[in-house]
């Protein structure tokens, strides 16, 4: 997900590099699963039912710009869905987006199901 920080994301990250007064995110960072895709200034539509919930992410440290999940995602008891792309949220009490993506293939889920991102499925790069 090379370059698809939120605005939100890329003002925190300016003021960090420039040594501003940066406002970090509240972790764990979570991971929503969108059946319609968001851009820089809006969220996508996020799957909801079944027993979908965000996913808390864990990632290695970055090397040369760039990082993955660490472990598994997985989403159980989805509810019947059309994923087409994740987001990267904050655990703030009003939640912030951060980072957001397409799959590479969407994936159709049927209720019930469970939903899966191997470890290393999802990059995050700074380009």
């Amino acid at each position: 997900m090379a370059d698809n920080l939120t605005n939100t994301a890329e003002n925190r990250a300016l003021d960090w590099i420039l040594g501003g007064s940066p406002t970090a995110p509240t972790t764990p960072l979570k991971v929503a699963l969108v059946t319609a895709a968001g851009d820089d200034a809006t969220a996508g539509t996020e799957v909801t039912g079944g027993g979908y919930a965000r996913q808390t992410l864990s990632v290695g440290a970055a090397v040369s710009g760039a990082t993955s999940n660490s472990a598994d995602l997985v989403w159980t008891n989805m509810p019947s869905s059309t994923v087409v792309g994740v987001e990267v949220w904050d655990s703030a009490g009003t939640p912030v987006r951060l980072w957001y993506g397409p799959l590479t293939v969407s994936r159709t889920v049927a209720a019930g199901d469970e939903m899966r991102l191997v470890a290393g499925a999802l990059t995050f790069s700074l380009a």
